[in-house]
């Protein structure tokens, strides 16, 4: 099985599976120097880590990071960092009575088409556990950046068809609202509405899906390489290879077809010196290069693929067959939630990358 790295110059690799020994990740281009804890490592993983409340699966993993090669004296040496997450909760016996199921929505069909295996044990390596380690290496990606002054925050924009309202221009606050909610969406009331709707298809075995937007801020100009590495490409490539994730949109995305050109269009104006363009619907980005205004961009979510509903399916040897989780499983109601830091960690791990290549081409 290939395709198991992600990046250019900043390269992770991860590896594990959800109900394994471990699941971790290999960093290789971090530049020397940079100071970095397990500590800020453990608190990315906390904000994606389950069992934080009603909203999230009930799988009680504490993702405590063990570094076991690249930092020394709390600063990255310029060799490759691996990162170590002990699985201390699996429990694959769950999954015992219905490892000769096709399993709907899930990849244990396309996984056995291809590979004639699969670890079906919590859907193994095409597992959303995997994320955990992109988180980590977010961690890293995310020190760079805050020595450029990018900052990156995501949070939940919408769930089922209720929409948040949210007020991009003070980031700060923007931020601090969203990680005080339990969904991390900072519009207190449409959360409320939200997580009652999570609660009512929770309650008859169903999930919901979900958008997750972001907003990285104080990008310089000039990131991207053209024609076939453009930014916008390059997030929607992290983007799209999250687990569930079924759409991706940059500014005014799909909404920009309803508008005429002389609405789309962003005018520019000098401030304090600088040229910015007047409004942002291209979210950033102008020919795959990033503008220096905010990059504002969307994931779409499916619901969850796991619930508890009984759904026909057939058996591995093709004999009609009706899937229902055993007693006890334990799945998110709606994944979107939990994609936010992963969100996060992507897109910085992009602009990392962005940010090396930049500078490999001005040598």
């Amino acid at each position: 099985m290939g395709s198991n790295s992600f990046g250019r110059l900043f390269r992770i690799t991860t590896w594990g599976e959800s109900h394994g020994k471990a699941i971790g990740v290999v960093i290789d281009g971090c530049p020397a120097g940079l100071a970095i804890s397990v500590c800020e490592i453990n608190e990315a993983l906390a904000m994606r880590a389950p069992a934080r409340n009603a909203f999230t699966s009930p799988r009680s993993e504490p993702d405590s990071a063990d570094i076991l090669s690249g930092v020394f004296d709390g600063k990255t040496t310029g060799a490759p960092i691996c990162i170590l997450i002990a699985n201390q909760d699996a429990d694959p016996s769950k999954y015992e009575p219905i490892q000769n199921l096709l399993r709907p929505g899930h990849a244990n069909f396309t996984y056995l088409e291809k590979y004639g295996i699969f670890d079906y044990r919590g859907g193994g390596r095409s597992s959303a556990r995997e994320t955990a380690c992109r988180v980590a290496a977010g961690a890293v990606a995310k020190k760079i950046l805050q020595r450029e002054g990018i900052e990156i925050t995501a949070y939940i924009k919408q769930i089922g068809s209720i929409k948040a309202m949210v007020q991009e221009e003070d980031f700060m606050r923007l931020r601090s609202a969203t990680r005080q909610s339990p969904i991390f969406c900072p519009d207190l009331m449409a959360a409320k509405e939200m997580m009652n709707a999570i609660e009512f298809a929770k309650s008859k075995g169903d999930s919901l899906g979900g958008v997750v937007e972001f907003i990285a801020n104080q990008v310089p100009i000039g990131l991207g390489d053209p024609v076939y590495c453009k930014l916008e490409a390059l997030l929607a490539y992290a983007m799209m290879g999250l687990p569930a994730s079924k759409g991706f949109e940059i500014g005014c995305g799909f909404a920009a077809v309803e508008m005429h050109g002389s609405e789309h269009n962003d005018g520019f104006i000098k401030v304090s010196g600088r040229v910015e363009t007047q409004t942002n619907h291209a979210g950033g980005t102008l020919g795959g290069i990033s503008t220096g205004m905010p990059i504002v961009a969307r994931v779409a979510f499916k619901p969850t693929s796991s619930i508890s509903i009984p759904q026909k399916t057939v058996s591995t040897e093709g004999d009609d067959a009706i899937f229902q989780l055993p007693n006890g499983s334990r799945h998110d109601p709606c994944v979107a939630i939990r994609a936010v830091p992963v969100v996060e960690a992507m897109a910085a791990l992009v602009l990392v990358d962005a940010l090396l290549m930049n500078a490999r081409a001005k040598i």
